[in-house]
């Protein structure tokens, strides 16, 4: 049975499969927007999802192989053992371990993907396109092309890894970018009239127990623009 560490708003379902070795419970849980949640594996591996993620897991991993499926975003800091490979599943690519630890990014509704590796190895296979495969080392991540080949590119800045401290971290990234993170962080939408800031980008990094108005606070500090709030409606317009 997975331990959760964080339950506010949690959807944790339960679900039955049949293997050679009988019925298998599994479980799912999605994690709302604006939340992140911690887990305990039953082999001890411990996993982070961030928001609009959902994980599903056999309670208890059989003798072969140890096998999840994601949708969003989680960190893995996954528990070593050789006789039984870590395999994460997600609709664009496959990621296969024994022992690491490792970011990755897939939300189904969204077009990019990436895994980003901090420590071991990990072996990335493409579902899509041509299916690439490659085998990834620390300090740098694969994101993965259009036409289904995979992208490898150094890491230097491991802060936009540190969502799961509850740090909204961001380097050089265009205002559209850091909107889209927000909405994803704090349950709302963001409408985007004043096209004047889309021409900018920002370095900084702000803590999600702050609040967005905090956050939108900030920003206009170096860019002129306004915002009003329909909390009806959960939108807020950038005027």
């Amino acid at each position: 049975m997975a331990v959760v560490a964080v339950t506010l708003g949690l959807s944790l379902l339960y679900q039955f499969v049949s293997d050679k070795n009988g019925v298998v419970p599994m479980q799912s849980i999605y994690v709302p927007t604006g939340q992140r949640v911690n887990i305990t594996l039953s082999d001890g591996t411990n996993v982070w999802l961030n928001a609009r993620t959902q994980i599903v897991y056999p309670a208890v991993f059989d003798k072969s192989v140890r096998q999840v499926t994601v949708d969003g975003e989680a960190y893995f800091d996954v528990a070593k053992d050789k006789k039984r490979p870590f395999i994460v599943e997600t609709g664009k690519c496959n990621m296969e371990v024994l022992g690491t630890k490792f970011n990755v990014e897939g939300y189904s509704d969204k077009d990019d993907f990436e895994v980003t590796l901090m420590e071991g190895s990990v072996r990335v296979a493409s579902r899509i396109g041509l299916g690439d495969t490659l085998i990834l080392k620390p300090d740098s991540k694969a994101c993965l092309q259009k036409d289904g080949r995979l992208k490898v590119i150094p890491v230097d800045d491991y802060n936009p890894y540190r969502w799961k401290e509850g740090l909204i971290c961001f380097r050089n990234e265009s205002f559209l970018s850091i909107m889209s993170d927000l909405e994803k962080y704090f349950g709302v939408s963001i409408v985007v009239e004043n096209k004047n800031v889309l021409k900018y980008y920002f370095t900084g990094k702000f803590r999600q127990a702050d609040g967005i108005d905090y956050a939108l606070r900030v920003l206009q500090r170096d860019i002129r623009f306004k915002y009003e709030r329909d909390d009806e409606n959960q939108i807020i317009y950038i005027r």
